[in-house]
């Protein structure tokens, strides 16, 4: 497997790398998150260790960058001392898969990749797209432009059929019937779970993706090449 450290630090960066390399992979560095974006857009990579107080260029950025102007999704291990829940939520928000604070034992980070490495493996098959719209089916999470969108288990089936069925729609009946078989409810909890649906997808970014055909039912469609109502 092929990973990109990016480090400022050249103990950690070497030790990090030293044994990364023992362990198998191929190895390759940056120190400053310019140069590491750079390494990253411009060759293979399959997983990226990543700092977060880098020269130049800090790996929050760094990340959003790779997720939403390149659409890059290269798991991404954080190393950092910043160790407080909202660095944390930062991190994953900006696109980490996993993250490691400092200071660290080595076998903890050997753990770490290889479990990216088979996360990624298994997800690659069971990747859905629409857009900028991505459902990792197994791992059972939805990114827009590289952002995670919060969806409870209701919304990600619907998330999920809707998907699949794009660009063409789906009827209520169907969403209904994925939710709960022959027993749906008396009310209209539908109508519930796509708002929370609608309001996580479409309200913070540009273009409208949940669109709703009167008559008709539900349908995930790209705003690049669907027309806004």
């Amino acid at each position: 497997m092929r990973v990109l450290v990016i480090e400022d630090n050249p103990d950690i960066a070497a030790n990090v790398g030293d044994y990364l390399t023992l362990q198998g992979h191929d190895v390759d560095y940056a120190s400053d998150g310019v140069m590491g974006l750079q390494l990253a857009l411009a060759q293979t990579v399959d997983l990226i260790v990543l700092d977060i107080n880098l020269p130049r260029l800090d790996g929050f950025t760094l990340a959003q960058r790779l997720r939403i102007e390149h659409q890059r999704q290269t798991p991404i291990l954080m190393l950092t001392a910043r160790d407080s829940l909202t660095d944390k939520v930062r991190g994953f928000q900006s696109g980490a898969w996993d993250y490691l604070v400092k200071p660290f034992e080595l076998k903890e980070l050997g753990l770490r990749v290889n479990a990216l490495a088979l996360r990624n493996q298994a997800n690659q098959s069971r990747v859905l797209t629409v857009g900028a719209l991505s459902l990792l089916v197994d791992a059972q999470m939805a990114t827009r432009q590289g952002q995670v969108l919060n969806l409870h288990h209701a919304a990600l089936t619907l998330l999920e059929m809707l998907m699949r069925a794009s660009p063409n729609a789906v009827s209520r009946r169907d969403l209904e019937y994925a939710l709960w078989g022959d027993q749906a409810p008396q009310s209209d909890p539908l109508r519930s779970h796509i708002h929370e649906l609608r309001r996580e997808l479409d309200k913070n970014f540009t273009g409208k993706m949940l669109r709703t055909l009167r008559g008709i039912g539900y349908a995930i469609r790209d705003p690049e090449s669907e027309p806004q109502d």
